[in-house]
């Protein structure tokens, strides 16, 4: 049994890869990463080493959008992986 209860269609998924994909050659993207800092852990980190996260995963029904997407280092976001916000916290606790 999957942990998600989201049963995405193919053409879902491709079109929010397709959302990101415009969203990382924004303006605004780019202003995300020149800051360098991850936003889960806040520590600083070369913009070119930050990667973009779905704060809700597209797997769990997130979207890719300027609310959902934030810069994270490597490191936290393959930690989080398709964690919702409340289950990262709980995992951080743990």
């Amino acid at each position: 049994m999957q942990p998600f209860a989201f049963d995405l269609d193919e053409a879902d998924i491709k079109r929010e890869r397709h959302k990101a994909r415009q969203l990382r050659d924004s303006q605004w993207w780019k202003r995300c990463l020149a800051k360098g800092i991850c936003h889960y852990c806040k520590s600083p980190t070369p913009p070119k080493e930050l990667t973009m996260d779905h704060i809700v995963p597209v797997s769990r029904g997130g979207r890719s959008t300027k609310g959902n997407v934030v810069p994270a280092c490597k490191e936290c976001n393959n930690k989080k992986k398709q964690l919702l916000p409340m289950e990262w916290d709980e995992y951080l606790k743990s």
